[in-house]
């Protein structure tokens, strides 16, 4: 196994793109109005940092948002880009680089957003906390920082080893481990008496318009991976200048299934 082993996110996400219609578009922009708790983005500055398809940038653009976006993963970049080209073709108000959160010489010549917006992307960097810090020096006084980090629970020091392996298998092992892991949410549902069909069926509806499957692949092969206790997340922000506007947690469990991401919205002070 490679000690730098990283899931290729992007690839994930080229397939997840062939997949986005209008429906996906409606849900994400509806993700992003009850999130934020704004019907409108009109004129405000965005940035979406780990763009990965470009669905919510999208989302906020439709929204009013002026959107830069960026993402470490080449492939990633190549998507946006296809996604931008298909549905806002020379949009001057949509800007689309590669980069990485973790570059202080990147974060120091970006700017500053009203919206700074990180889904499921800082714990993914290999220096969560690092993440944070910058992707706060990028809000501005009064603005807003958006993100969503995974719960640590019991079972996060063994999810850590088999992201860290999934990463580095090969296709076929890949299949296997994505085969097991529905298997046993299947037999999970059965025991509960849900319906495991119906789940999959409205899952885009419920779960920020995802698709089941390319989110499997994306859970269980996202290394580099790190994990966080809320109040750890409200006491490190708050000591960036920083208050909690509103947070959504997830219920707490060992995770067994995953961890699932919290999700906290920060206001800028203006004193910062």
């Amino acid at each position: 196994m490679s000690p730098d082993a990283r899931f290729r996110f992007g690839e994930n996400w080229q397939s997840f793109s062939t997949t986005i219609d209008s429906e996906n578009v409606t849900e994400a922009q509806n993700s992003l109005k009850i999130l934020l708790k704004r019907e409108t983005l009109s004129g405000l500055r965005f940035l979406d940092i780990g763009c990965g398809s470009g669905l919510f940038s999208l989302a906020a653009r439709n929204l009013g948002a002026i959107v830069h976006s960026f993402d470490f993963d080449a492939d990633s970049v190549l998507c946006i880009r296809s996604l931008r080209d298909s549905y806002r073709p020379s949009d001057a108000e949509w800007t689309i680089e590669q980069g990485s959160i973790l570059d202080d010489n990147q974060v120091m010549r970006v700017g500053t957003f009203d919206i700074v917006y990180a889904w499921g992307v800082l714990h993914h960097t290999g220096n969560m906390r690092h993440a944070i810090k910058n992707a706060a020096k990028l809000v501005n006084s009064g603005g807003m920082l958006a993100i969503a980090l995974y719960r640590k629970t019991l079972c996060c020091p063994l999810w850590t080893i088999e992201k860290r392996w999934y990463a580095s298998a090969s296709p076929p092992a890949q299949r296997l481990a994505v085969a097991l892991y529905v298997s046993a949410m299947r037999t999970r549902f059965l025991l509960t008496g849900k319906s495991f069909n119906a789940y999959v069926a409205s899952y885009k509806n419920n779960v920020r318009a995802m698709d089941f499957e390319h989110n499997v692949r994306d859970w269980l092969g996202g290394y580099p991976y790190e994990s966080i206790r809320p109040d750890e997340v409200i006491d490190f922000v708050s000591k960036l200048g920083f208050e909690c506007a509103h947070m959504n947690c997830e219920p707490q469990s060992i995770g067994l299934f995953g961890s699932g991401c919290d999700e906290f919205v920060f206001r800028s002070s203006a004193a910062r």
